[in-house]
């Protein structure tokens, strides 16, 4: 069956040629070359901000005024943000895995030897070869010489763990203790440069909202019964204001529902398939009041302002340290949140609340400031690598979609892609420069849009 989306009016020519680029099944992967470091080229420590399941708009600095993200908006205002940065997989590991590799988590096979698209899946990598170990974030930058940290949230195949990877594991903690660790690390002002990946799980903790709420299997209670901090943090961030009654709340401080909040039209079998896999998804879509979904977008900006409040103590430990002269600092996260579009939460779809995630770089000095981008497509989990490497002095590259983002960062013009692939389970999308999108939904039977 196929269909088309009145906003996706692309050319039959078009549709054919991103469903070649999208459909490709495997790339050629390049080495690595030590670039000669001339004097005068500075390698620059590395911190690299990942949150999870924070959509692009979750930012005050992206014009969001039901939130204040100070942290972020430090970074933005002192370098660059990008509006069309897009995750490779909108959904936790598949993401993580990418981040690691550079590579497209579909590159990876699961121990039943099917591409890789969704959590289990990804969990479950048996192992990976010499080739994508030498071609790792971590293998070509302890190449070029630098010191690997790594604290929080993983949620990768043991294969692509950081430990396995040769990172200093500072802390297991996604919280508080992680932003304290990462502020004692850069405090101890180390000689060699460094990459420190801060690796946050806020606002990921919204997800207990509907899981809470319409618990059914054995695994949701699971997650309940084990899941003390994050639904004592979901608790903080669902209580109002003091002193603000109900009306009032809803009034004044709890954000409208979102322009598309009804489901499309001529939604995708493909979602059906999706919300019938987590009947806590479906339960909320059916039952919950406009006034639950205004909570949960509430309570989703909470949680943002929460991590960015956890940033800010790493941030302030780079500055208090003399150390932000000389160190890079990107921001990014592995997918969004739905909060409330089309009636859904979560993630793992290929709507732009899922996949349109944040992507920010500050180095002051090298980095202009105050740049907003919303021209150039980035992918995090493609163009991370190529861009550290580039900023550390080595040649590398894993997939050759993936491109350095450091001309971008520094206002060169610079050919570009004009097109940019997303993986999910639920089909494959391409984002094209001039703003249309393709996407081939292949859950339920093919379905074009």
């Amino acid at each position: 069956m196929n269909r088309r989306h009145s906003l996706w009016n692309l050319s039959p020519m078009f549709r054919n040629l991103i469903t070649c680029i999208i459909l490709i099944p495997g790339f050629l992967i390049y080495g690595c070359n030590q670039k000669p470091v001339t004097e005068d080229e500075v390698r620059p420590n590395i911190i690299y901000f990942y949150t999870d399941q924070q959509s692009a708009n979750m930012m005050s600095c992206a014009g969001n005024t039901w939130l204040e993200t100070p942290a972020m908006d430090y970074i933005a205002k002192n370098g660059i943000r990008f509006t069309r940065a897009y995750t490779t997989n909108p959904v936790c590991s598949p993401a993580r895995v990418s981040l690691m590799t550079g590579r497209f988590p579909g590159y990876f096979k699961d121990k039943n030897g099917n591409p890789v698209k969704e959590n289990v899946g990804s969990m479950r990598i048996p192992g990976v070869t010499e080739e994508v170990r030498n071609t790792t974030i971590a293998s070509y930058l302890k190449k070029a010489g630098y010191h690997l940290v790594y604290g929080g949230k993983e949620h990768l195949p043991q294969s692509l763990t950081p430990a396995a990877l040769g990172f200093e594991d500072i802390t297991d903690n996604e919280r508080d203790e992680l932003a304290e660790k990462s502020a004692e690390f850069i405090a101890s002002k180390p000689e060699e440069p460094y990459l420190l990946i801060v690796s946050l799980i806020n606002p990921h903790d919204i997800c207990y909202m509907a899981i809470r709420d319409f618990a059914e299997t054995e695994h949701e209670k699971m997650l309940l019964e084990r899941g003390e901090t994050e639904l004592a943090t979901l608790d903080a961030a669902l209580e109002w204001p003091d002193g603000i009654n109900e009306e009032d709340f809803y009034e004044h401080y709890c954000p409208p529902l979102p322009p598309n909040f009804e489901p499309q039209e001529d939604e995708p079998e493909a979602i059906t398939w999706r919300i019938s896999k987590r009947d806590f998804q479906k339960n909320a879509r059916d039952h919950y009041t406009e006034k639950d979904w205004r909570r949960h977008r509430w309570a989703y900006a909470r949680l943002t302002e929460e991590v960015d409040r956890q940033i800010q103590i790493v941030l302030d430990a780079l500055k208090e340290s003399g150390q932000e002269e000389n160190t890079l600092v990107l921001f990014s996260s592995d997918h969004g949140d739905m909060d409330g579009a089309h009636r859904l939460e979560h993630k793992s779809l290929l709507y732009e609340e899922s996949a349109n995630i944040p992507f920010l770089a500050m180095w002051k000095g090298h980095i202009p400031a105050s740049q907003v981008d919303s021209m150039h497509l980035i992918s995090n989990g493609l163009d991370l690598l190529p861009t550290l490497c580039d900023y550390a002095g080595i040649d590398g590259r894993s997939d050759p979609r993936g491109m350095s983002l450091r001309p971008l960062f520094e206002g060169k013009d610079v050919e570009w892609r004009s097109n940019l692939g997303v993986e999910s389970e639920v089909g494959k999308m391409v984002v094209d420069s001039e703003g249309y999108k393709y996407i081939r939904y292949n859950a339920a039977g093919i379905e074009e849009y």
